[in-house]
């Protein structure tokens, strides 16, 4: 099995973001409680930034990002 490349991670993170998102959307027009959904959407959240982070700093400091 191939393991996922970083660009291809984040925008499966963004697609299920965005269905949660619709999920919610729904859920509110409907009345219906999305407490596990915004869960979801959350920990998607913090994966993305975590990420982004983490490229961020590499590109500052790639001798660092290597050891």
């Amino acid at each position: 099995r191939q393991s996922m490349s970083q660009s291809q991670y984040l925008k499966m993170l963004e697609r299920e973001i965005h269905e949660i998102n619709k999920k919610i959307d729904r859920k509110i027009l409907q009345g219906k409680n999305y407490a596990k959904e915004a869960r979801d959407h959350r920990l998607l959240l913090q994966k993305v930034r975590y990420h982004n982070r983490r490229t961020f700093f590499s590109r500052l400091f790639p001798t660092l990002a290597r050891a």
